[in-house]
């Protein structure tokens, strides 16, 4: 194969992964013009559309996806083999793919950024926020971060946040409409703000527990989002009660009153964050550099305790 060739399938991969052409060229550091272009040599040599466009989204055709689904797994093989290239030789460089929850890019990789940058210059950080549980090794990313429980298998697992309490929350205003639930029975008769599980498009069934005793309730409500910053504006504005893990979102509105918690005696815990990975023989240098600035070891231990204080 010529390196051409080689250099067009590498753009389509890109395309195809990221459904967009300015994300893919800004990856690749092309112009979107010329990544452009690059695709239409590619359809024009192959002599089939490999994509769909309009002037709002990107998709294979059924072409296309066969040849990206024939072409990933070889392309990872070679991103696998240079990453062990630069593990042997102690380098940390490259480009690593993180695709993370958005309370997750907000509360642990935003504010170690620069730190790391200034650690591993030579490093290109592409972090993709998705609270859709999308499959990290179909979408070639290097890693992953989840909640516990919503891990996919075969991967190696690295906590990043301890256990989280679940907080049932409304607005003062809403409660003064509707009533104050004391049970989670009584939240049949509610409005509730519900999350989409992504894997199998079920509504999630609200988890209680209380003296050993553990239930499920399908919460119905005016809303159903996968993203937690919906679902909390939601909150706030009146419109139901909404059942949080992301406490970023929800503890000042608490703190100032704008929001209640309910139903505390019921509430469970569930597991905290989780940066997971493919189980591979040799993880990148880079990889293992960002694991450790997440986790705050690239710190004196000094530093690393006074900061584990303030938060």
């Amino acid at each position: 194969m010529r390196g051409s060739e080689f250099a067009e399938l590498k753009a389509y991969a890109a395309v195809a992964e990221r459904a967009s052409f300015a994300r893919a060229a800004q990856h690749l550091g092309l112009s979107p013009s010329a990544l452009s272009q690059t695709i239409r040599q590619l359809e024009a040599r192959l002599g089939v559309r490999l994509l769909n466009r309009t002037t709002r989204s990107v998709a294979p055709t059924a072409a296309g996806a066969h040849l990206h689904q024939r072409i990933a797994p070889l392309m990872r093989a070679m991103d696998d083999a240079v990453a062990e290239a630069s593990a042997a030789a102690g380098q940390t460089s490259g480009t690593l793919r993180i695709n993370t929850l958005g309370m997750a890019a907000r509360q642990i990789i935003a504010p170690r950024i620069g730190r790391f940058h200034r650690a591993h210059p030579d490093v290109v950080l592409d972090i993709v926020v998705d609270d859709a549980l999308s499959d990290i090794v179909a979408g070639r990313f290097d890693a992953g971060i989840r909640v516990g429980g919503r891990l996919e298998k075969d991967m190696i697992a690295v906590r990043l946040t301890p256990d989280v309490k679940m907080l049932a929350v409304a607005s003062p205003g809403y409660l003064a409409r509707r009533g104050m639930p004391h049970t989670p029975a009584d939240l049949h008769a509610h409005a509730c703000i519900n999350w989409r599980l992504q894997d199998d498009g079920r509504a999630y069934r609200w988890e209680f527990e209380k003296k050993g005793k553990r239930l499920e309730v399908a919460a119905e409500g005016p809303l159903i989002t996968n993203q937690s910053e919906v679902g909390a504006a939601a909150a706030l504005q009146g419109l139901g009660i909404l059942y949080a893990f992301d406490h970023d979102l929800v503890d000042n509105a608490l703190a100032r009153g704008s929001l209640v918690q309910i139903l505390a005696d019921w509430s469970i815990t569930r597991p905290g964050l989780f940066l997971y990975y493919a189980n591979r023989r040799y993880p990148q240098t880079a990889l293992g550099a960002f694991i450790d600035c997440l986790l705050d070891r690239d710190l004196p231990a000094s530093k690393r305790r006074a900061e584990a204080t303030t938060r």
